[in-house]
C-alpha cells in the first residue's frame, strides 16, 4: 500500500467546505460509514459514499470517531449489556468517541449526546432504538469520569488499537511501542514534495508564503506545510509543480538512485523499474529526481483501475513512464528480457505504519493478515530479484512497522540470496511527530510516517 497520500481532512481541509447541515445528519453519515468499516469496507470507500458537499466534514468527524473507537467501545461495553444492531451501534459509538474527553471533542457533549439521539429519531433504521440510545448517553453524560476511570485499565481503550496489534508491536518495539500507538492517534501533517524538475523547496517556499501559506524544510525534496490546505490552494498544483507524498516516502528515489545515476551526460539512461507503481507518486519522484533524460521507469501495477492514478500523476506533473497492467510477481507476463539497473518494491503490505492517515486500517486488519502479506512479499522478492543486473540495485519497502514484513523479511531474503548484499539503509522508521517526539537511533528527525527501507545490491563479478 502506497503511502503517497493526501492530507487529513480534520488537520484543516474540511473548513473550506460549503456550509454544513445541522450535526444530527452529519452524525448520521458518520455512523453509516463506520458501520461499513466495521462490515470490512476501506475508510476511503466508505466515505466515498458521502455525497461530495458533506464528505469532508463527515470524514473530519469519521476519523476523529476512527481514532478513539477502542475508548467508545469500552464505554458502550459498561453502558449496555448487550451490544445493539450493528447501525445503532455504530451511532452510540460515534457519539461517545467524540464526547468522552472534553478537550478532544469538536461540540460540547451535551450537544453531542442531544444530536445523535435526534439522529436516532430521524433514521428508520434506527429509530427503534432511539430510546435505549438516548439512555445509555444521558447515563455516560450522568457518570462520564467514572466509566472513563472505569475503562482506563483496558489496554484497548487506553491505546485505541487492537490488543493483538498492541502485543505486536510490544515485541517488535519493546523501548518505542508506546510512542508507535501515541503518534498514531495524531493527525498527520501535509507534506508537499517540490518537482525538483521545475523548482526548489526554497524557491517554491517563497511562493507559498507569498501567498500567506507557512512551510518548513523536510529532507532533501520536501515541505512541511503549517497547517494542511485543499491541494487547489497551492502554487503550480495543477501545472506539476509539487506533489502530497509524507517525508518517509520522499526517502524512496534518493536511496535508489543515489550513486547510480550515470556521472556523464549522454550516457545510456538508467532502465528502472517501479513494481508497485499507483498512484505514481514514487515514480514521479524518481523521474524529477534523475531527469527526463537520464530514466527510463517502467511502472507496474497489477489493478488497472489504481493503474489510471499513475497516468493521471504523470500528466498533471508533465513526466512520461511505460505504465502496464500486470503482476510483479509473474515476470513471464510483462517483462521483455532485459535487466533493470534499479527496482523498487513498494510491497504491499499491512499498512500499519499510515495509520495516522487512515485510522481505519488498525480496525480492519486482522492478526493473520501480516503472515499473509509477508507470504506476498517474499513471492514478489523472490520474482523480482532475478531481474536485477549485475552490480544493480533494488529497494525493498513498505508502509510497515511490523518486523515481519520488514526486518525480518529482509534477513530471510539474505539468508536465501547469497548474491544480495544490504547496502546501508534506513531500516524502520517509526511514525513520530516532530512537535513531540524523542530522538530514535534509526530514525530521521521530523514528522513522518512509519516505514521500512532495505537497499539490496547485486554485486558485479569481479
Amino acid at each position: 500500500m502506497s503511502a503517497d497520500l493526501s492530507s487529513d481532512p480534520s488537520s484543516g481541509s474540511a473548513s473550506s467546505a460549503p456550509q454544513q447541515p445541522p450535526l444530527w445528519r452529519q452524525l448520521q453519515l458518520t455512523a453509516g460509514a463506520l458501520a461499513s468499516i466495521r462490515a470490512g469496507t476501506s475508510g476511503t470507500v466508505a466515505f466515498e459514499a458521502v455525497e461530495p458537499a458533506l464528505r469532508p466534514g463527515v470524514q473530519a468527524l469519521g476519523f476523529q470517531v476512527l481514532r478513539w473507537l477502542g475508548r467508545a467501545e469500552a464505554l458502550r461495553r459498561h453502558l449496555a449489556k448487550r451490544t445493539p444492531p450493528p447501525l445503532p451501534d455504530a451511532l452510540l459509538c460515534t457519539a461517545l468517541a467524540l464526547a468522552w474527553h472534553s478537550d478532544h471533542a469538536p461540540y460540547e457533549p451535551f450537544t453531542l449526546v442531544d444530536q445523535a439521539v435526534e439522529a436516532a429519531k430521524r433514521n428508520p433504521a434506527t429509530r427503534a432504538q432511539a430510546s435505549f440510545i438516548n439512555a445509555c448517553l444521558r447515563r455516560f453524560l450522568r457518570e462520564r469520569d467514572e466509566l472513563v476511570a472505569a475503562t482506563d485499565s483496558e489496554p484497548v481503550a487506553q491505546w485505541n488499537h487492537p490488543r493483538w496489534w498492541i502485543e505486536r508491536l510490544k515485541r517488535d518495539h519493546p523501548r518505542d511501542w508506546q510512542r508507535v500507538l501515541s503518534a498514531d492517534n495524531a493527525q498527520a501533517p501535509m507534506t508537499l514534495r517540490v518537482n525538483a524538475l521545475q523548482s526548489t523547496p526554497a524557491a517554491y517556499l517563497l511562493e507559498l508564503e507569498a501567498v500567506g501559506l507557512g512551510a518548513t524544510r523536510v529532507g532533501a525534496d520536501g515541505l512541511q506545510l503549517t497547517r494542511a490546505r485543499p491541494v487547489q490552494q497551492l502554487p503550480g498544483f495543477a501545472d506539476g509543480a509539487c506533489s502530497v507524498q509524507d517525508a518517509a516516502a520522499q526517502l524512496a528515489a534518493p536511496l535508489l538512485l543515489d550513486g547510480l545515476l550515470p556521472a556523464t551526460p549522454g550516457a545510456a539512461p538508467l532502465r528502472v523499474l517501479d513494481a508497485c507503481a499507483a498512484p505514481g507518486g514514487k515514480t514521479a519522484h524518481l523521474i524529477e529526481r534523475a531527469g527526463t533524460h537520464a530514466i527510463e521507469v517502467t511502472a507496474l501495477e497489477v489493478d488497472g483501475v489504481r493503474s489510471r492514478r499513475i497516468d493521471e500523476t504523470l500528466t498533471r506533473l508533465g513526466l512520461k513512464a511505460k505504465v502496464v497492467v500486470a503482476d510483479a510477481g509473474r515476470p513471464a507476463d510483462w517483462w521483455d528480457g532485459v535487466l533493470f539497473d534499479a527496482i523498487l518494491l513498494d510491497a504491499p503490505c499491512t499498512a500499519s505504519g499510515i495509520v495516522r492517515r487512515h485510522p481505519d486500517v488498525r480496525w480492519l486488519r486482522r492478526e493473520s493478515d501480516t503472515a499473509q502479506l509477508a507470504t506476498q512479499q517474499a513471492t514478489l522478492l523472490a520474482a523480482l530479484w532475478p531481474l536485477v543486473r549485475p552490480g544493480g540495485r533494488l529497494l525493498y519497502c513498505t508502509c510497515s512497522v511490523f518486523r515481519e514484513e520488514g526486518s525480518q523479511q529482509i534477513d530471510a531474503f539474505l539468508v536465501r540470496n547469497t548474491d544480495a548484499r544490504l547496502l546501508p539503509s534506513p531500516g524502520h522508521l517509526l511514525p513520530q511527530s516532530g512537535a513531540n517526539a524523542r530522538g530514535v537511533p534509526d530514525n530521521p528527525s521530523g514528522d513522518h510516517d512509519g516505514f521500512f527501507y532495505a537497499l539490496l545490491e547485486k554485486p558485479a563479478p569481479h
